[in-house]
């Protein structure tokens, strides 16, 4: 029998024994309007390491996957429309990635509305199954010399799975790292999330590279593209095996413990959704859009750039990018932990001015034309990127309460992926195409950065503060006992708040 992930030696570790907050909070001073150490939960330490473990090596197999087709974009279309102009090809080729987006927010959905009914494991167990299989069936696709259209064709199916099981993978894993971390450590254990998601990437542009420099042209074109999709299988199902050791959060499971006492179901449906938490929903969907506009073009355009509007070739446009790739990601949790000092909303403004301020510069340096200043520009461009995409996967699931996070954070995050994040490489192509300003990325960066800022003025401050809806979370029982006892002199405790939200059902 698998342990349960909540200490045994307090009654909230268990959750059939829950407290039943039944008290009523009158006036604040009042002695039933305190929170008692039986209220507090306390997380094991491996048992939560074994679950963020599995959630981020899951997470990070998913983007190894859209990872991979970033770096062979500039290959993907001569196979799949030979017969196109050079531009037409290389807008299909990215027209095709940001197809996948389309499907995220159906995805984003349709997983979030049941990781809130059925439990966060079970989708994300879901998704991670439905995006190996696509990427292993991208590998072994005919191209346009066997099938002829039908090719272009079942790629953009295939993309389009892809996106409905992403759609759930990046909302579910942050919903459910989220409700696992302590408080005070949220943004740290969090940003982990976003390490494996950069390493992802990191290591599928690592494995084209290696076959690019070993392989010959012709041969990549021929058939050894398809290497990198058919390795999607077997760490496909090593990520399954972790994601399967895991259980769901301890959040999720005293809310169903409630759900139970209650009779009564609080996941709300789509329209009810937006109705309640409309400004939460807007509030992370302005923030996605401006921190996914410049990851997606460090991680996924950047290649394409470099090769088509600056003229490097294919090989060292996706080796400048894979050591940037490297220190962004290991960045990452530095800036997570930063997030857990200062708060999310400082490091926030330090990413979205940042990327105002930085982005011209950065293009200016990579239009220079040498080695050392294309590094130094894509440089710039990842550090605004690292503080961005390490605060996104605490703050933006702090947004909502447990019996709607996973539905909130599907429907925000994967409208503005599919609006902004996906399709980023194929308008800032198309932008450098129509006018013929090489700085016109640089330009839509600047615009969606400061709709980002001003989002970061309107949201509250969630650092080391419970989740909605969830008693405060700590790693220790002695944690617990010096929660309780300096629970009046806490600047991040609101005790009649958190008793009061916790007992009602959403």
């Amino acid at each position: 029998m698998t342990p349960s992930p909540f200490h045994s030696s307090s009654p909230n570790r268990i959750p059939d024994q829950a407290p039943k907050l039944d008290r009523q909070c009158d006036t604040p001073d009042e002695h039933h309007c305190r929170l008692q150490v039986e209220d507090v939960t306390v997380v094991e330490r491996p048992t939560m390491r074994r679950a963020i473990a599995g959630t981020i090596v899951g997470n990070l197999m998913e983007w190894y996957d859209v990872g991979v087709y970033g770096y062979l974009a500039v290959i993907i279309g001569p196979v799949f429309l030979p017969d196109a102009a050079p531009s037409v090809k290389s807008l299909f080729s990215l027209g095709v990635f940001a197809v996948t987006f389309i499907a995220r927010p159906l995805g984003g959905i349709v997983l979030g509305q049941l990781g809130d009914r059925l439990g966060r494991h079970r989708v994300l167990a879901f998704t991670l199954i439905v995006m190996s299989a696509a990427t292993f069936l991208i590998g072994v696709l005919p191209d346009y010399s066997t099938i002829g259209v039908w090719a272009p064709i079942l790629l953009i199916t295939l993309k389009l799975v892809q996106g409905f099981s992403t759609g759930g993978e990046y909302a579910g894993a942050t919903t459910f790292i989220t409700e696992y971390a302590p408080d005070k450590h949220r943004g740290f254990y969090a940003s982990l999330l976003d390490l494996g998601s950069y390493l992802g990437f990191a290591i599928g542009a690592a494995v084209v590279s290696a076959l690019q420099l070993t392989m010959s042209g012709p041969a990549m074109e021929g058939y050894v593209w398809r290497v990198p999709f058919l390795i999607a299988l077997p760490l496909g199902l090593i990520a399954i095996y972790f994601r399967l050791k895991i259980e769901d959060s301890p959040a999720y499971l005293q809310a169903q413990v409630g759900v139970a006492s209650r009779n009564q179901n609080p996941t709300k449906g789509i329209a009810d959704l937006v109705r309640s938490y409309w400004r939460e929903i807007l509030t992370a969907f302005v923030l996605v859009a401006a921190a996914n506009t410049l990851g997606y073009a460090v991680t996924s355009y950047m290649p394409t750039y470099l090769t088509t509007t600056l003229g490097y070739d294919a090989v060292h446009g996706n080796l400048l990018t894979l050591p940037v790739l490297v220190l962004m990601s290991l960045g990452i949790p530095a800036a997570g932990a930063l997030s857990d000092r200062i708060g999310r909303r400082s490091v926030l403004f330090s990413a979205s001015v940042g990327a105002i301020i930085l982005s011209i510069p950065a293009f200016l340096l990579m239009m220079h034309g040498q080695l050392w200043s294309t590094l130094v520009g894509l440089f710039m461009l990842a550090v605004p990127v690292a503080l961005y995409v390490s605060n996104l996967a605490s703050a933006l699931p702090a947004l909502f309460p447990t019996s709607s996070r996973y539905g909130g954070m599907g429907m925000s995050y994967n409208l503005a992926a599919a609006l902004f994040s996906g399709t980023a490489p194929f308008i800032m192509e198309a932008l450098v195409t129509v006018t013929g300003d090489r700085l016109a990325p640089a330009y839509w960066i600047i615009g969606t950065s400061v709709a980002g800022f001003i989002a970061v003025l309107v949201m509250r401050e969630t650092a080391r503060k419970p989740m909605p809806g969830a008693m405060p979370t700590v790693l220790t029982l002695e944690e617990a006992h010096d929660l309780v006892a300096n629970q009046d002199n806490n600047p991040d405790l609101d005790v009649e708040k958190v008793l009061r939200d916790a007992r009602k059902p959403d």
